[in-house]
């Protein structure tokens, strides 16, 4: 038999005023942008000002929150009796990106950055961007100190992490050999920083000159010698909040359906965070289906469903039977996919919150599932 792991107290990190980050992970469809969302409403509730930050580009926080759309600002959602308050936002890449480069240029090299077809190309479509601007933001919301707690939503995949690379990834893209030698006139000045340039691209800048075209380089050199100063900024903020989710004070929720494939993703979430020495909280295991007729086995009802087809009595009475059994089998079987993990990560605190009957789309629904996320026993 499995031990029992132990429980996750949510209250218990959400009354913790040292906590000021929460980031909720996990695949997609196990209920992690709501859980996120009821989360930042029971924090609220319990005196603290919170906002919900959601880097999925869905609107499923918004509907939960029974709101019509969300942006780039957080908007207050709810003031609670207890002297709290709930925000909530979504991230726009392309915003964030505006705002890094209007923060950190001057008027002119700002003007000049966003008008480069490269830029807005990048800001838009390149790969990574969500989450270098996923870690930019939440640098931004945790430096400006207006809310004590702030929860993230991560994107449905295991890209969730990928912001844990945002650091290390920019680093190489900026060293990379072509961008050094683009950003080599701007650096050097002069006609001999064109020399340098000319030596150094060589063979390869004709080759893709022919390829791409003599204004698409034109545009790329003009875009990374502008923004070398203002990328530069924003590695270093992306390191201090890489920092930050190492810190005390960031607990790092993995959220799972009882289902073999997102026990499986929860438990490669488990193990990455592990390996980045990432403060795992625990795993919340969403839409657990169980029985009030824990003592009716699966077994004895579709044998007494049996029984009453055969004498042709109680048609009901044997449907219910076995619609019971149905769910007694879908329970032990998630049973089992939850005491797998638990054998493989003993010492990961889990919280089990069962399926509801309806979907979530207002504050009540999202205080319910909060009410469920904190029941302890």
């Amino acid at each position: 038999m499995t031990k029992a792991a132990p429980v996750l107290d949510i209250d218990a990190i959400l009354d913790d005023r040292a906590t000021r980050i929460i980031v909720c992970c996990g695949s997609g469809g196990v209920g992690k942008t709501t859980t996120a969302a009821a989360l930042g409403l029971r924090a609220a509730e319990r005196g603290r000002c919170a906002v919900v930050l959601t880097v999925d580009p869905a609107r499923r926080l918004a509907q939960s929150m029974g709101l019509t759309e969300l942006d780039n600002t957080p908007r207050l959602v709810a003031r609670t009796e207890a002297g709290g308050q709930l925000y909530a936002m979504m991230l726009d890449m392309k915003r964030t990106f505006d705002e890094i480069i209007e923060a950190h240029a001057d008027p002119e090299r700002a003007r000049q950055i966003l008008s480069n077809p490269f830029y807005q190309s990048l800001s838009s479509s390149f790969s990574g961007t969500q989450e270098y601007m996923a870690m930019e933001k939440l640098g931004q919301l945790r430096r400006s100190d207006e809310w004590d707690l702030i929860v993230v939503d991560t994107p449905p995949s295991r890209s969730a992490l990928d912001f844990l690379d945002a650091p290390e990834r920019l680093g190489r893209f900026l060293d990379g050999r072509f961008i050094r030698l683009l950003t080599a006139p701007a650096k050097a000045g002069g006609r001999s920083a064109f020399r340098l340039l000319n030596a150094g691209l060589g063979l390869v800048a004709g080759a893709m000159t022919k390829l791409l075209g003599a204004q698409v380089i034109k545009d790329l050199q003009t875009f990374v010698s502008a923004l070398d100063a203002v990328f530069g900024g924003f590695r270093q903020r992306a390191e201090m909040t890489y920092r930050l989710l190492q810190a005390h004070g960031t607990a790092f929720l993995v959220v799972a359906a009882p289902e073999r494939d997102a026990m499986r993703e929860a438990a490669y979430f488990v193990e990455r965070l592990a390996e980045e020495r990432m403060p795992l909280a625990g795993l919340v295991v969403n839409r657990v289906h169980v029985s009030p007729l824990t003592r009716l086995s699966a077994a004895r009802s579709t044998a007494a469903a049996e029984d009453l087809e055969a004498k042709g009595e109680h048609e009901l009475t044997a449907a219910v039977l076995r619609l019971h059994a149905a769910r007694m089998q879908l329970a032990a079987r998630e049973g089992r996919e939850r005491d797998h993990f638990v054998s493989a990560h003993p010492t990961v605190p889990v919280v089990q919150v069962p399926a509801m009957w309806h979907d979530v789309h207002d504050l009540d629904g999202l205080r319910e599932i909060g009410t469920l996320l904190a029941k302890t026993a």
